[in-house]
């Protein structure tokens, strides 16, 4: 077998083989959820990630992805985004193959660590712990059918939606320049969120690293909304973010759910999270359903999703590797 690096970005028939490769494994792995999109898959693969450098390997029936951290605090560590191989060429070593081109790359590059968000109960999760990755944090998808929790929300008496002494902002896009500073400044308390035994480190925000990482959704084809709870002052007291990453598929991706703590214990992160229901059902017709993590620690996250008809869809984690 030949294990070939690809350029960043690959070419166009590179790029869709890769989606193939993809497709197939999805099929077997995950058949209870959508196809990967070729709109999320191809802007992935041609447009750069923000804080980092990418770096890609492919054979006939595998593929392999790898994000190498540049920011400060993360140099020493790494994120395998993806390793798949098509289910009729499995068990012939070729995992195996496109891993040791991964861990080649890593050990060049001095990183000490690298993880991977992985599948439990899957060919994933046994051919990670072969290699020695373990289970840093124990985490599940959560999904919301949108259709159902519109309807449920109609079906009871109506509450006040934004709690008072807050005024709710909905933002398509880029959060506005004259809120982005206050945007970032919510964004840093998910430095209290569970990560478990992670090397990955949280990295200061800023105005200018909020607008890079959304400016990023929608360079590679994606759709982005943030809800905002603020106040008279102009602080952001809590936020949400949805992203759907082909603006035409079914399915979208609840981002970050943050409340300020000095602002919790008043229902914003429901408020939040209700607003923005109402906003993806107005904007986005074809969606059907919204995923989300959440760790299995966050019981006050679990408890928000759980009372705003989220299910438990499948456990997942993030495993990590010590090189």
């Amino acid at each position: 077998m030949t294990i070939r690096a690809l350029p960043t970005p690959p070419s166009a028939v590179e790029a869709e083989a890769w989606l193939s490769v993809l497709t197939a494994a999805h099929a077997v792995d995950l058949p209870q959820l959508p196809p990967p999109s070729r709109t999320e898959v191809l802007g992935r693969l041609s447009v750069a990630p923000a804080r980092g450098r990418a770096a890609l390997w492919a054979a006939d029936e595998g593929v392999a992805g790898l994000l190498l951290f540049t920011d400060e605090a993360n140099r020493h560590t790494a994120f395998l985004d993806v390793l798949a191989v098509r289910p009729g060429a499995r068990r012939r070593g070729l995992g195996t193959a496109l891993w040791q081109g991964v861990r080649e790359e890593l050990l060049s590059e001095g990183r000490t660590s690298v993880s991977a968000l992985v599948d439990l109960g899957g060919p994933g999760e046994a051919f990670a712990r072969s290699l020695g990755f373990e289970n840093v944090l124990p985490m599940a998808w959560y999904v919301q059918d949108v259709r159902a929790a519109r309807d449920a929300a109609a079906a009871v008496p109506p509450r006040p939606e934004v709690p008072a002494g807050y005024d709710m902002l909905c933002w398509p896009g880029l959060v506005p320049d004259a809120w982005a500073p206050a945007a970032a400044r919510a964004h840093a308390a998910m430095e209290d969120a569970p990560s478990g035994e992670l090397d990955e480190r949280t990295e200061s925000w800023t105005a200018q690293r909020l607008h890079a990482a959304q400016q990023l959704v929608l360079d590679r084809g994606g759709d982005l909304t943030t809800v905002a709870a603020v106040t008279p002052g102009g602080e952001v007291a809590a936020y949400t973010e949805l992203v759907l990453p082909d603006p035409q598929g079914p399915r979208a991706l609840q981002y970050d759910t943050v409340v300020v703590p000095a602002h919790r214990g008043r229902g914003l992160g429901r408020a939040v999270k209700l607003r923005m229901l109402a906003e993806a059902a107005a904007r986005h017709p074809s969606l059907r359903t919204v995923g989300t993590t959440v760790a299995d620690e966050n019981t006050p996250m679990l408890a928000v999703n759980e009372a705003l008809g989220y299910r438990r869809e499948r456990a997942t984690g993030y495993f990590q590797l010590t090189l």
